[in-house]
């Protein structure tokens, strides 16, 4: 966790009707669009902070405002070190902004594992955090706007390994061995039934080696979803 900039409200200036975080040092730039929806998604931030509806636990524990460059940053983001009460491990432990710990939870806990036993006859124990929060822009290319990364809002998964040792990497089982194969899909699938962007190796070649997740708003009513 060492790359990651943990900051106190006080080294930042949060506009409390958006989620920005100012240090007073350039950076990426929002698009129109999360422009457009940064007071909703704030707003989401809030209810979900004050909702109760993420406890701290020994595996999930309230970090204070994290910010970056402009306009990065989460008003309280959690560090998560393991899904499933402790059965899955998260390495590194991800920094996710409150909304996004329980579809992730939920999705290890309730697709990934389950289809780990199914395909695979094994459950996951541990997952690959290829990245969580990072103040950066969309794929790490100059000139583009803010990636969801830079709000703490998305998850890149780069492998999951089984209770027996084994590995099953986005990289290699993706057209690989049949059943990891089908694993992987199935739990891709299942991942966009719970995320609004979902980006695998079919996506772009950004996107070869692991699965990308977020919770961005694509419309005003957050209807609308991106996988692929």
């Amino acid at each position: 966790m060492s790359s990651l900039r943990v900051l106190s409200v006080s080294s930042c200036v949060v506009v409390a009707s958006q989620l920005l975080v100012s240090c007073g040092t350039s950076g990426p730039s929002l698009s129109a669009r999360q422009q457009q929806m940064a007071p909703i998604v704030a707003a989401e931030e809030r209810r979900c902070l004050s909702s109760g509806a993420v406890v701290e636990t020994a595996f999930i524990r309230q970090r204070s405002a994290l910010g970056g460059p402009e306009v990065c940053g989460a008003l309280s983001p959690f560090e998560m070190s393991a899904a499933d009460q402790g059965r899955i491990a998260m390495k590194p432990a991800a920094l996710l902004r409150c909304p996004m710990i329980g579809p992730v939870d939920d999705w290890l806990a309730r697709t990934v594992s389950p289809a780990a036993v199914y395909y695979l006859g094994e459950p996951v124990i541990e997952i690959r955090v290829a990245a969580s929060y990072s103040c950066r822009t969309r794929n790490g290319l100059s000139g583009t706007n803010l990636s969801e990364h830079g709000l703490a809002n998305a998850l890149d998964v780069s492998g999951f390994r089984l209770a027996d040792g084994r590995v099953v990497t986005v990289k290699q089982g993706w057209h690989g061995d049949p059943a990891e194969a089908a694993f992987l899909r199935a739990v891709h699938e299942a991942a966009c039934r719970r995320f609004t962007t979902v980006l695998g190796p079919d996506a772009d070649r950004f996107h070869h080696d692991h699965f990308h997740v977020d919770l961005a708003r694509h419309d005003a009513d957050g209807r609308r979803r991106v996988c692929k």
